[in-house]
């Protein structure tokens, strides 16, 4: 009754391919699909494969809700991923580099050089890149060397000049070359006015190897790239100094266990066995590829071409005009909740609210969480204005956020200089909710502005991820927020709190509780209805609810973008759900639900998935949205469009597969670029495009619907 979740997420990474497969795009937008579907799949062995890797080591046999033991899941991921690591091979073979040739942008393979680009080649060779190189020799006198986490390198099979050669066919000797990442992977080469050509990196080193081991023969050279398991091992009970014990597992972690070895498609036998052996790898932990290593630096080559035909059309976030031409913020905000749809509407706003509240002589504190900083984070520079200001300010900030730890503690460390106060959330829990806090001096008394929100505190990502901001004042929502606040920030209980829902504290068990009122309704007779938009539904406990609220005859809509465990369409158990997921130009990730049908519905916005780790590992907030302007747009916009999408949607069969989700009569309805016009026509000040939209039809019996088991 479940899908895997390895084999659901990797089914999300297929989605992504189809968008570089989709001839309707940009060729730099395919490119970038191609390039995220890379980047996905790294990490994707870095965190779940070798997650499974360490419980065969720890000899776990115990199997999943899907019924798969660990054994039998990693057996159908090498499965799938050897697929998918084919069909990557064909997008870039058949469809990106004729396109990008197509177009004057050649990858030139070194056999094909002329003699004015080998030349060319050569000049920057030795000029640029040998000195950045170190050969690394591989004998008994030198153990094969520790490569990085994904670092991309070349093997060299070599012969001493004058040697014999040894007998049984193994290699003569080996060395190792690390391809530096200071240096461009794309290397240009003259070309012929209105074309760019590129050499890859690692083809000129491989051109010019022999020069880094003279006395030697290069007899064969393979590019490989090696992926580690990139889990933090941290005990928070007994460390004394978390960011510091963080800083040092950082270190250590580049030196994880090698779960992954790419390959060139054309590199012998014997130089796979040799750098296997090496690296303490089976032959099933190797991939070989056609295409390029790392796809994912694909997107450096789309930068360097700026022809508008090329690229996405560009787009520029739209201002509602209630903040754009207000002097402050903050009479806005006290006059009524405010909601902000990214990217369509901008992230300014929230920028400005902490960067307003910086600068106010009337604001007294600013406390806020923080799980992604950018690199150059107007927000968190902000946040030690204030504390320069003389302001109490205090930043919650995630250490453990996956792949953005190094820059959390960078930022951390320069917030305390400035003043703020810096904490790290509850020892054992993530704290991943979006909130932030300003109090202000208001004629006699004080007023709390509160901002939740579905994405980070990020101007970069909330170009590229669509989320939701709630600003409001409403006291019962600013007592709730100052009482998570001091429960993350100092040594109080967990308070019993008036409007959030806070996980792990009763998240779990009141969406249970929401969905079997709607399985109690149904049962009556009355209108039931569950809609809910999430990044990925896990959750074993909560999808059995759901297929119970089924059973009952409540009409379940879900907007899943990822992961998704739950199997629609089994009789007798959800034929009444209907999952459907959009991939778009912009990374789908709010969340908001639903319960109830549309004249009498409860509507959150939230932080959290459905997921265990949402639940019961990390620190969220679900929060009612109480003004009814703002729980209709939500009802009959953010959702009502998503499930109307006919053009980037896809719905998930109970197979697990997913099918094109078409209209067979009507207008095309694409969402993301539907919200976007919105946004601009409400910033013009005319009518709003997406209004009085009902709410998505209850769902239809699945038409495929199979039996149970």
């Amino acid at each position: 009754m479940f899908i895997n979740r390895e084999l659901s997420a990797l089914a999300f990474n297929l989605r992504i391919l189809g968008e570089a497969q989709d001839a309707r795009l940009s060729l730099y937008e395919r490119v970038r699909f191609l390039s995220i579907a890379s980047a996905n799949l790294d990490e994707f062995f870095m965190v779940r494969v070798a997650g499974i890797k360490q419980q065969l080591a720890s000899g776990v046999t115990a199997t999943e809700a899907d019924g798969l033991s660990p054994a039998e899941q990693l057996q159908a991921i090498t499965a799938e991923v050897r697929d998918m690591v084919r069909l990557f091979d064909a997008i870039w073979r058949d469809e990106l580099m004729p396109l990008l040739h197509s177009h004057g942008v050649e990858i030139v393979a070194p056999d094909a050089l002329d003699r004015a680009q080998k030349d060319a080649a050569r000049e920057h060779f030795r000029s640029t890149v040998f000195p950045a190189l170190t050969p690394l020799a591989v004998d008994p006198g030198h153990p094969f060397p520790h490569l990085r986490n994904k670092s991309l390198n070349l093997a060299a099979v070599l012969h001493r000049e004058g040697r014999k050669r040894r007998s049984g066919g193994g290699p003569a000797d080996l060395a190792v070359v690390q391809v530096p990442t200071v240096l461009s992977r794309f290397v240009p080469l003259p070309a012929p006015d209105g074309r760019s050509g590129y050499l890859l990196l690692e083809d000129l080193i491989g051109l010019f190897l022999g020069e880094l081991f003279p006395g030697f023969t290069v007899e064969h050279r393979a590019a490989f790239r090696v992926t580690r398991n990139w889990d933090l091992n941290v005990d928070e009970e007994e460390s004394e100094d978390l960011l510091s014990t963080i800083q040092e597992e950082l270190r250590r972690r580049d030196r994880g266990m090698a779960v992954r070895l790419e390959l060139d498609q054309g590199a012998t036998l014997a130089l796979e066995a040799s750098l296997r052996q090496s690296l303490g790898l089976t032959h099933e932990d190797v991939y070989r590829s056609e295409a390029p290593l790392q796809l994912s630096d694909l997107t450096a080559l789309a930068e360097r071409d700026h022809r508008p035909e090329l690229r996405a059309e560009p787009f520029t976030p739209a201002q509602p005009p209630s903040l754009r031409d207000a002097e402050s913020l903050f009479p806005v905000l006290a006059r009524g909740d405010v909601l902000l749809q990214h990217p369509y509407e901008s992230f300014d706003s929230v920028t400005r609210f902490i960067e307003e509240a910086a600068d106010d002589p009337n604001v007294l504190a600013i406390k806020q969480t923080l799980y992604r900083i950018a690199p150059d984070s107007p927000i968190a520079r902000a946040l030690s204005r204030a504390a320069e200001n003389g302001k109490q300010v205090a930043a919650l900030v995630e250490l453990k956020a996956r792949l953005d730890e190094a820059n959390n503690i960078a930022w951390a460390r320069r917030m305390e200089e400035a003043g703020v106060h810096v904490v790290y959330g509850l020892i054992g829990l993530k704290t991943h909710c979006k909130i932030a806090l300003v109090v202000r001096r208001e004629g006699q008394g004080i007023r709390r502005y509160v901002h939740l929100g579905t994405g980070n505190y990020n101007a970069l990502t909330a170009r590229q991820y669509t989320d939701l901001s709630l600003f409001t004042a409403r006291t019962a929502v600013a007592d709730d927020v100052s009482a998570l606040f001091n429960m993350l920030t100092g040594y109080a209980v967990p308070p019993t709190f008036k409007r959030l829902v806070v996980a792990p504290f009763g998240l779990q068990e009141r969406l249970t509780e929401l969905i079997r009122r709607e399985a109690d309704r149904a049962r009556r007779g009355e209108g039931a209805r569950i809609l809910a938009k999430v990044n990925h539904l896990v959750d074993a406990a909560l999808i059995r609810e759901l297929y119970a609220a089924s059973q009952a005859g409540v009409r379940i809509d879900l907007l899943v973008r990822g992961i998704c465990c739950l199997r629609p369409g089994l009789l007798g158990v959800s034929e009444n759900i209907r999952v459907r997921a959009i991939t778009d130009r912009f990374l789908e990730h709010g969340r908001v639900f639903a319960f109830g049908t549309p004249e009498r519905a409860e509507v959150f916005l939230s932080s959290a998935d459905w997921m265990t780790r949402n639940f019961v590992r990390r620190v969220e907030v679900m929060v009612p949205v109480e003004d009814p302007v703002i729980r209709l747009r939500l009802l009959e916009e953010v959702l009502g469009i998503g499930f109307r999408d006919d053009a980037k949607a896809m719905e998930l069969q109970s197979d697990g597969t997913y099918s094109p989700v078409r209209s067979e009569d009507g207008p095309t309805i694409r969402s993301q670029m539907l919200f976007l016009e919105r946004a601009h026509r409400a910033e013009a000040g005319k009518e709003a495009v997406i209004r009085h939209i009902a709410a998505p039809e209850p769902t239809p019996p699945a038409r495929s619907a199979v039996p149970q088991g």
